[in-house]
């Protein structure tokens, strides 16, 4: 959510958006490598094909840095987060050097390479030259978990060596990468050694648990590439990271837990063993507060142009308040709010708190939201997971906050953020009310770190309020694009929500409360009400139809209840009332 008057946040991301789609491309070749012949006066013989090996060195940078170069000192390598064994390169781009960080390999001339690497960051490239025929490359747009690139090149008649390399973009941060492979014909220069049955894993720990679940971390052991998760002896789950979430438990059970390592080679011996006890069943997620159909709005703890407002001040058409903003502190994860005074006219502590208190008493529910359009909080670990849940639990008891709303838009890591979200429902209690508000192209498909994390968050999640707006034309469920601003483009991408998992009560629609909330994508509130009554009654659609009504559809959100109030709160007038007489 922007925090700044008349802002466009998001134009630079669409510009560069559409300038990589137009000059990426991706190289289908065959694989395969001709056969070698040796011809003496008297016979001619054919050798046999030799198998194909990883021709990168250091693929995994368990070195260092070791056969890897780096533009302008722009690489290192971390233990965390890595895709297998114990380390990863990490590159930064800055100014205008964007991190290239190359290896030179030995090829054969005449051959086809599979080149791959695991990477994991915003705008990051994976490509070879000097191929001696046709350079390539691939990227991928990027988000906080691992995402394979893989591309192919054939080396020319005489080419005996090509680089490979990684790269991240022009004002973007860090990106980081592992497991690099260049699969083919040996040129000459080996391979790294083939790694034996990895190491056993140590710190098994047991995280936050639910009546059904219990969330696992440990670390990770050299030359993994995946790992095995036990319960009470049997085989769970298999996994490529360093947690998961075993599920389809029973409340108030003790369970015994192990891991062990696996690559090509082999399993490890299993982990030391942990217990981890499930919770007592308390009931749905959720808030018993939050009506069937609700109207969210973004409070704005700042003035930005914006109508100034106490939360006494919020129009009573409003379900739940999402208080904007919480910030990140130099703890890792963590978060802390503090009340502007100042800039909203002198409305104290103990004035905002009574406010809370009297809008819980009328039924509503008052949340505080992290992040925002500048907002970066970082959960990349299970450490920082446990800061994030400690921290949110502790405003939400200081003010009273029945919950939180989780508006990070410079992305996040769906494993660490899971984790963070159960344990603080663990401590919060099936009261907490949790929403969401990914920007569009967060939402795009399953395979997003937002997604993912609503997706597993599922049974304690109370409404994904989508920002339907600075975002330019999207794809919606059926393929087609459609323009910012329509009845089509609000219920096909909502579409994508409701057949990609979410419950119909866990999809809202977040728009701008006035053409002055956001830099593009304002809707007027009739056509917000259009897109209701198309996705939950099948009438006032557009082009676009759904396949079938979602009559348990949440609501509506916008940001935000203080340019509501600047436009006369023309928006919650006619949106609220529409909301709560949907069927």
């Amino acid at each position: 959510m922007p925090r700044t008057a008349d802002v466009r946040p998001g134009r630079h991301r669409r510009r560069l958006t559409t300038l990589l789609a137009t000059v990426a491309a991706f190289l289908c070749t065959t694989s395969g490598a001709p056969a070698v012949a040796a011809q003496t006066a008297a016979t001619q013989t054919v050798l046999a094909p030799q198998a194909d090996v990883n021709v990168a060195k250091n693929a995994g940078y368990e070195s260092g840095l070791s056969n890897w170069t780096c533009t302008n000192g722009s690489g290192t390598t971390v233990a965390s987060p890595v895709h297998s064994g114990t380390s990863a390169l990490k590159a930064t781009p800055a100014g205008s050097d964007h991190a290239k960080c190359a290896q030179t390999v030995a090829v054969r001339p005449g051959s086809t390479y599979r080149l791959s690497a695991y990477v994991q960051g915003s705008y990051v490239y994976l490509g070879a030259s000097g191929t001696g025929t046709t350079d390539v490359s691939t990227w991928t747009q990027g988000g906080s978990s691992w995402q394979q690139l893989s591309t192919g090149f054939t080396t020319g008649p005489n080419t005996t060596s090509v680089t490979v390399y990684t790269h991240g973009w022009y004002g973007q941060p860090a990106y980081f990468a592992d497991d690099v492979s260049v699969f083919g014909p040996d040129g000459g220069g080996g391979t790294d050694p083939v790694p034996g049955i990895p190491a056993t894993p140590t710190g098994l720990a047991v995280g936050s648990v639910t009546p059904s679940s219990i969330a696992l971390t440990w670390n990770a052991a050299k030359d993994a590439t995946g790992y095995t998760v036990y319960r009470d002896g049997a085989r769970a789950q298999s996994v490529s990271g360093t947690s998961a979430t075993v599920t389809g438990l029973s409340p108030s059970t003790a369970y015994r837990f192990q891991v062990a390592a696996t690559n090509a080679a082999g399993e490890s011996a299993r982990s030391a063993e942990v217990t981890g006890t499930t919770s007592a069943d308390g009931g749905p997620g959720g808030n018993p507060a939050v009506p069937k159909h609700a109207v969210t709005g973004y409070w704005q703890n700042f003035n930005n142009g914006a109508t100034v407002q106490k939360i006494s001040d919020v129009p009573g058409q409003y379900d739940i308040i999402a208080v904007s903003f919480a910030d990140a502190t130099s703890t890792p994860g963590a978060v802390d709010f503090h009340l502007d005074t100042a800039g909203l006219n002198g409305y104290t502590v103990d004035q905002f708190k009574a406010d809370i208190k009297a809008k819980q008493a009328a039924g509503k529910s008052v949340i505080i939201s992290i992040g925002g359009e500048k907002g970066t909080v970082s959960v990349n670990d299970a450490a920082s997971a446990a800061n994030f849940a400690n921290s949110v639990y502790a405003l939400m008891q200081e003010y009273g906050f029945n919950g939180v709303d989780i508006d990070l838009e410079n992305g996040l890591n769906p494993t660490y953020m899971t984790q963070a979200l159960r344990a603080l429902s663990q401590k919060a209690g099936d009261r907490l009310v949790l929403t969401m508000a990914p920007q569009t192209i967060d939402m795009q498909s399953t395979s997003g770190s937002y997604f993912k994390t609503a997706l597993n968050v599922k049974d304690i999640l109370t409404v994904v309020n989508m920002q339907y707006y600075n975002s330019g034309s999207m794809l919606g469920c059926d393929g087609k694009v459609y323009s910012q601003g329509t009845v089509d483009f609000l219920t096909a991408l909502a579409c994508i929500q409701l057949e990609g998992g979410l419950d119909p009560s866990q999809v809202g629609i977040g728009v701008p409360a006035s053409t002055r909330g956001a830099g593009s994508g304002y809707v007027a509130p009739s056509v917000v009400n259009a897109a209701l009554d198309c996705l939950t009654k099948g009438t006032g659609c557009g082009t676009f139809r759904p396949a079938k009504a979602y009559p348990g559809l949440r609501g509506a959100m916008t940001w935000s209840t203080n340019w509501d109030a600047t436009a006369g709160n023309a928006w919650s007038s006619a949106v609220g009332p529409h909301v709560h007489g949907l069927p």
